[in-house]
């Protein structure tokens, strides 16, 4: 019999009654969070195993581990982070990343149309700069037409750069995208950069294209000294090789910062709703408002708008068939 029933008993318990369940002595656990608002911020501005260099304001660029309660990724290039810690910058100091700022912008994708996981590319950036080499090579529409959906989403302007352009005309591209309000700019070696260096003032900007179209030396040239890996592109495949292995952000001479991407094989998008989708194509979501209520804008949708538009001469066909390709990876999810 317990010491409890023996004492509702009526039995002495007397020596018994030590070996009662003990009491609860743990502490409960607080509701108040560590107070961050006081450390400094800096800027994430390279990634290399589980290592974060990060740039405070004044320039000084400190090396930092990150706090394991923020999580696997919850941490990526172009983030603003509070630093805990060692923060002079001093070889051999590592700080500690403790708390990340609220982001403005996120730019997404995925592996490709059917891959459930999002993969962020950069933090906070302001435009997104779509990289197409001309020739060597080919240029793909159907990935710039992905990467203007991208930007989108998330709320970051988008700028075409055509590089190799002494290897081949870029008119209808430039005539084509010029028409859809994107700024485009076209590059060949050598050449005079001043409209991109515009562009790109005081402004953070993600360089997003397939491997070997030339981002790395576009870097170069844009910036002295940033001395950024080269590669080529193999004849047999006409696919490039990477040469920048993770996401770096490189501050501009004249202000503002340029974020360096691996290169890409696709550029998936099951992470944007189809309505989204629609209204990246900003012309052709126009013309769908006067489309019937659950339109599909197949090319055998009655009464859609689209068709009526494209029979008209009013959209480009390249545009649409590039829409509707989306439209039917995002229905087969």
């Amino acid at each position: 019999m317990s010491p409890r029933r023996l004492a509702s008993s009526g039995i002495d318990t007397g020596e018994w009654s030590s070996y009662d369940r003990p009491r609860r002595r743990t502490k409960p656990r607080t509701k108040q969070r560590p107070d961050h608002s006081s450390l400094p911020i800096g800027t994430v501005i390279t990634i290399d195993r589980g290592r974060y260099r990060c740039r405070l304001d004044n320039g000084v660029e400190v090396i930092a581990a990150k706090a394991r309660q923020l999580g696997r990724k919850a941490v990526i290039v172009g983030d603003k982070v509070r630093l805990d810690g060692d923060v002079s910058g001093s070889e051999g100091t590592l700080a500690r990343i403790v708390y990340t700022e609220p982001r403005v912008t996120v730019l997404r994708r995925t592996a490709d149309d059917t891959d459930p996981y999002e993969r962020p590319i950069v933090a906070n950036a302001d435009q997104v700069v779509i990289v197409t080499a001309l020739a060597d090579p080919p240029p793909r529409p159907g990935m710039i037409d992905r990467i203007l959906v991208a930007a989108h989403v998330a709320g970051v302007c988008p700028i075409l750069c055509l590089t190799k352009a002494d290897l081949a005309s870029g008119d209808d591209f430039v005539k084509l995208y010029s028409t859809l309000g994107v700024p485009v700019v076209t590059s060949r070696p050598g050449s005079d950069l001043r409209d991109l260096h515009e562009l790109l003032n005081s402004k953070v900007s993600v360089l997003v294209g397939h491997s070997g179209v030339g981002k790395s030396t576009l870097i170069n040239a844009l910036i002295p000294g940033a001395h950024r890996a080269t590669g080529h592109v193999n004849d047999v495949t006409g696919r490039g090789r990477h040469t920048s292995t993770s996401a770096q952000a490189i501050p501009l001479p004249q202000g503002g910062w340029i974020i360096d991407t691996p290169g890409v094989r696709s550029f998936g998008l099951s992470h944007v709703d189809p309505e989204d989708i629609l209204a990246g194509f900003e012309e052709l979501d126009k013309v769908a408002l006067d489309c019937p209520r659950g339109c599909r804008h197949a090319d055998d949708s009655p009464q859609c708008a689209i068709n009526d538009a494209l029979m008209a001469g009013m959209v480009q066909q390249s545009r649409v068939d590039s829409l509707r390709r989306l439209l039917n990876a995002a229905a087969s999810r």
